[in-house]
């Protein structure tokens, strides 16, 4: 979803520097030998000067003073003034208090507001319409930490996403990372279909500070939070859900064309292709080729299993040369139909004249 750059530097006889990381030197001094802190300074001077990228940002002292290997993430400040970022976060936080008007909490900044868990409990109460079983109020960190973690375990549950495509955890969310409360209240504006309409193209450079060897490396990286674009389904859900029985019937006889000669059919398309095993065999009928069993999974028993299912699915589309689809295989294994219509579409274009 991002890319980045990456900056090391080399070393230099150290000398009284009165810039920050020159400080910055002296205060290490007292807890690393001459030599290292030279190296570290130097190291970080470089990191911080080379061009990471078109617009430069600052970093402070404390943004380095990591342990080994330790790792910090902080926001580029020259994105956050992003039109599309600002647009996403004001309708993310009117959506918020449309859903909890009833509950006199009004949300300003989503950092600040969401990041102990009790906005987050509430706002998932009113959408799962489940009570969940925690303290109302936390003061301390340790019992906000708990709270955030049985609130993001069930939120995760809810939302059904592989354990590899979360992109929040209670550490990031309890440190007001704005990216990880970004991606997780996109999640779920999306999976309980909020009335609203997110912006397109939405991404945020991320600055990503470790300390390796005593060096401070510095990486930047572009966030994506939404890259989509309206298409011919959206307008064919949205204004002529008349005609959308006619392209499932459409579809529905195409796949079976070609899945009947395995003794299978298709009814319905939003479910029967949600665990990824139709997909994965209708590719291989579609190109001529057996599918190895050991490939993917069969009979899948888990969520997981079927999100395998499916992406192995669009790797073999990439495989005949297809773009990958758009949509996530998590949205086809949440019965997604308008993400299922839009991968069996382009596979009826491609494919709807082989016998």
């Amino acid at each position: 979803e991002g890319g980045g750059e990456q900056r090391q530097t080399g070393e230099s006889a150290g000398g009284k520097d009165d810039s920050f990381l020159g400080k910055l030197g002296g205060t290490l001094a007292r807890r690393k030998k001459a030599k290292e802190v030279s190296e570290l300074q130097e190291e970080g001077m470089n990191a911080i000067n080379l061009p990471l990228s078109p617009t430069p940002f600052e970093l402070h002292p404390e943004d380095i003073m990591l342990e080994e290997n330790e790792v910090r993430t902080m926001v580029d400040p020259n994105s956050k003034n992003d039109q599309k970022l600002q647009e996403l976060m004001k309708v993310l936080i009117d959506w918020i208090n449309d859903v909890l008007v009833g509950e006199r909490i009004i949300v300003k900044d989503l950092a600040e507001d969401l990041y102990d868990g009790q906005v987050l409990q509430k706002l998932f109460e009113k959408l799962e319409g489940e009570k969940l079983n925690v303290a109302e109020v936390t003061q301390s960190e340790i019992a906000q930490k708990q709270k955030l973690q049985t609130v993001l375990e069930r939120i995760n549950d809810a939302l059904k996403v592989s354990t590899r495509s979360i992109k929040w955890n209670v550490d990031s969310v309890h440190a007001k990372s704005i990216v990880a409360i970004l991606h997780l209240l996109v999640a779920l504006s999306q999976h309980f279909r909020a009335p609203i309409r997110l912006p397109d193209h939405v991404s945020i450079q991320v600055v990503v500070v470790q300390v390796r060897n005593l060096f401070a490396v510095v990486f930047l990286i572009n966030e994506v939070f939404l890259y989509s674009e309206r298409d011919a389904f959206d307008t064919l859900l949205d204004h002529a859900p008349d005609k959308l029985n006619v392209v499932k019937k459409t579809l529905i006889t195409f796949v079976n064309k070609h899945l009947n000669k395995l003794n299978l059919e298709v009814a319905e398309l939003d479910t029967q292709f949600a665990d990824g095993v139709y997909l994965v065999l209708l590719m291989g009928l579609l190109e001529g080729y057996f599918v190895p069993l050991y490939n993917f999974f069969l009979t899948p028993e888990n969520f997981d299993q079927k999100v395998h299912n499916v992406s192995f699915s669009f790797e073999l589309m990439q495989d005949g040369d297809l773009e990958r689809p758009k949509p996530r295989p998590e949205d086809i294994v949440n019965c997604d139909l308008k993400s299922t219509l839009r991968v069996l579409y382009n596979l009826f274009t491609r494919y709807r004249h082989v016998d």
